[in-house]
This record gives structure tokens, C-alpha cells and sequence, in this order.
């Protein structure tokens, strides 16, 4: 590419005083470039947003679940065995047993169906967070004999029931009598009720003592022992390994596979909105292509003179390559400065909107999430501009193959 195919290039771009024609292919060449700075910084913001979502989700998660489970049915054969077996692992970090079962939960005439979880408080804050979102209480209440038990707020709320008051708790297994089998029931102290944020944990979830919890259930061992990993993306692997090493009767699932549905859809979801706001920018990329072959249709005695000069084919196409491709540059760079200024200002802007506006995007009466998060990712940004700066390239290959196949005798005729 030789300086004069730059310089024609990068002349072409901008319109002369007084051209009433070429202020207006001008003003068709901003609004392209507006259009893709608008495109790309909307997909930085939004696609921000929606990892910030999945982050904060994906933490409040795993702060009641963990990066992996090993369980057994009904218990696990040699608990303490099976944890030492999982620390041999590098990735691995923490253990701790557990013990899980249905039951239902009673508070005078209120009924409400629950999973309960046997944990033991000490080894248990070493693989979840759930003692940090104590609303009242604490897990250090839950000691082997007391029966106490420490709900989800929804689900506190949905009985009727404070810390301090008793609720009674029903298990499937019951006790044979007389009168045939009936259910068994026990009654707990309720020392503590967690929020975590997350409706699924918040309504359905009770924790007792692991001791306690096997006496209930009248389980000989745990349920199985829950994992926490260096990493938390290598859980996937990690349990594959696991699988291959452990008795054959203990299923290893990680994170991934526990919550599969919501995670698939929210990636699904994700790919979705970048595909309906690539095309904006799609949009902006074929007001290239007017804008081009408008410039292509008034410059054709300037492309007449070039071909008589000696240029080639090649060199014209290449002079409207630069001017399309100058569009779709400048554009991406304003997109892409915009986008990632307000994506790492979105907790500060949205805020000052919502004083300003006296509205609020996300009520905290409904929504678990009340602040837009934002997670900034360079693999998104590339992505981004990569794809604005492909679609201005193309847009401008067939107004710039018109330009080399004008005729300069043809174009000269009427001059």
C-alpha cells in the first residue's frame, strides 16, 4: 500500500467546504461511526452486567453449596477415609461432612416443606461462607445435643417463627407402632436465621448439628463430605479425578452439575443479548456501505483521473478501503473507551440516575440483587471490537471492488 492510497484515503474521509453533496456523505459517514461507537460500548455495558449478575449469583451459590460433593446412599462408607483420599489432591483445600435429608418443618398450624443439612459449624465455615450472612445468630450455636436449628429468612418468615421459639420437625423415616408406621418428628431451638440472597437456599434450607442430624435420620455415617477447591473452574476436573479414585459406591458431582440448568441458562441468555446487540453495530456496518457508495458515485472523475495516471485497480479499491475502514477504527475506539468507562462505573452511575430520575431499576422489595453489578472482561472487549472492526472491513469491500471497476472513459464522457 503505497502513502498516496493513505493519504487520498484518509482525504476522502472528510468533506470540503461548501459541498452540499459531500457534507452530506459527511454526515452519513458519522452517523455510521456513532453507530458503531453506540454498538459497541452497549455491548460492553450490557455483557458487563450480565457477568457481574453471574458472579454475584455464582458466589451466593456457593456460599451455601459447595465446589464439590461426595455422598453415598443412604450414608457414606468411611467418611474421614474419603476426605483424607480427597485432600491427596492438590486442588483440594478444605473438607467437611455433612448429612441431608427432606423433612418438613411445623410451627403451630404452618407446614413448610425443607431440606435440613447436618453440618458441623467448625469444618463447615471452611468450605461455605453461609456463617458471613448470619442475620441472627450464629452457626456456633449448632452443638452436638442442643437441637438447634438455624433457618432461611424466607423460610423463618413463612413460619411465623424468631430466633428463640421451637419449630418441630417431620422426617420421612418413621417409627414402626401398634398402630403402623408414623412418622417421626422432633422439635428444634431456633438459634439463628442466614440470608444469603438466593430464594432456592433463603426458603428451602435448615441447618442442624451433623450429630444431631445423623440421630434424625438414623444414619450410621454422613451423607458425604463437601469439598472446597483452589479454583473453582477446575471443579469439573477435578471431580472427574476424584471419580476414578474413590469406592465405587460415592458419587462425586461438582457445582457445575448441581446447578447445570440455571447456569446453562444464563449463558444462554448471555450469548443471546450479544448476538441482538451485534446488530446495532451490523446496522451502523451497512450505513458504511451507503456512505461508500455515495462517495464512490461522486468521485468517479477523481477515480477517472487516478486510473488515467497510471493507478491500478487495486490501489483505488484500497483508497476506499482505507475511508470505510477509518469509519469502523474510529468508531470502535470511542465504543470501546465509552463502554469500558461506564462499565466500571456502572455501581456509580445507575445510582446518580436513579437520584436524578427518582426511579429505581431494581427494587429491593422484589429483587434479591437491588445494585447492578458489573464484571469487566478483556476477553469481551476483544471479542467486541474484533467483530465491530471485521463487519466495518466488509462493508466497505464491495463499494471500494465498485470504485476499481469504474471506466475512466466512461466517467470522463460528460466532464
Amino acid at each position: 500500500m503505497s502513502p498516496y492510497e493513505v493519504a487520498v484515503g484518509l482525504r476522502y474521509t472528510r468533506a470540503r467546504k461548501g459541498s452540499g453533496r459531500n457534507s452530506f456523505i459527511s454526515f452519513i459517514s458519522l452517523i455510521s461511526m456513532a453507530g458503531i461507537a453506540l454498538g459497541v460500548a452497549a455491548l460492553i455495558v450490557v455483557l458487563s452486567v450480565m457477568n457481574g449478575f453471574q458472579l454475584e449469583l455464582r458466589n451466593r451459590i456457593l456460599s451455601v453449596a459447595s465446589h464439590i460433593e461426595i455422598r453415598g446412599f443412604p450414608d457414606l462408607k468411611d467418611p474421614p477415609g474419603v476426605a483424607a483420599a480427597a485432600r491427596k489432591n492438590p486442588r483440594v483445600v478444605a473438607t467437611a461432612p455433612y448429612v441431608t435429608g427432606q423433612a418438613m418443618l411445623a410451627s403451630g398450624d404452618v407446614n413448610r416443606g425443607t431440606l435440613l443439612r447436618g453440618i458441623d459449624p467448625a469444618q463447615e465455615a471452611t468450605v461455605a461462607d453461609i456463617g458471613l450472612h448470619m442475620r441472627a445468630g450464629t452457626l456456633d450455636s449448632l452443638t452436638s445435643g442442643s437441637f438447634n436449628i438455624v433457618l432461611g429468612t424466607e423460610l423463618a418468615r413463612a413460619l411465623g417463627i424468631r430466633v428463640g421459639d421451637s419449630v418441630v420437625a417431620i422426617t420421612p423415616q418413621g417409627n414402626i407402632t401398634p398402630a403402623g408406621a408414623l412418622p417421626r418428628l422432633k422439635s428444634f431451638h431456633v438459634s439463628g436465621v442466614f440470608e444469603v440472597g438466593m430464594f432456592e437456599f433463603d426458603s428451602g434450607l435448615a441447618l442442624i448439628n451433623l450429630e444431631d442430624a445423623e440421630k434424625l435420620y438414623r444414619l450410621a455415617n454422613a451423607s458425604g463430605v463437601r469439598l472446597k477447591l483452589d479454583d473453582m473452574f477446575a471443579a469439573p476436573g477435578v471431580a472427574a479425578e476424584l471419580s476414578r479414585t474413590l469406592p465405587p459406591d460415592a458419587e462425586v458431582r461438582d457445582w457445575t452439575r448441581n446447578h447445570a440448568n440455571f447456569f446453562r441458562a444464563v449463558a444462554i441468555e448471555k450469548r443471546v443479548m450479544f448476538i441482538i446487540l451485534t446488530l446495532i453495530v451490523a446496522v451502523a456496518a451497512f450505513n458504511i456501505v451507503s456512505a461508500q457508495v455515495m462517495v464512490v458515485t461522486d468521485k468517479q472523475a477523481d477515480i477517472a483521473i487516478l486510473r488515467t495516471l497510471g493507478a491500478a485497480p487495486s490501489s483505488v479499491m484500497a483508497i476506499f478501503m482505507i475511508q470505510g475502514a477509518l469509519i469502523g477504527i474510529i468508531g470502535t475506539l470511542i465504543g470501546v473507551v465509552g463502554g469500558v468507562l461506564l462499565a466500571l462505573n456502572v455501581e456509580t452511575v445507575v445510582p446518580a440516575i436513579e437520584r436524578t430520575l427518582h426511579i429505581q431499576f431494581l427494587d429491593k422489595s422484589v429483587y434479591y440483587i437491588s445494585d447492578l453489578p458489573s464484571d469487566l472482561q478483556s476477553a469481551d472487549v476483544i471479542t467486541i471490537a474484533s467483530i465491530a472492526l471485521v463487519l466495518a472491513l466488509v462493508a466497505t469491500l464491495y463499494p471500494s471492488f465498485r470504485a476499481s471497476r469504474v471506466n475512466p472513459a466512461e466517467a470522463l464522457r460528460y466532464e
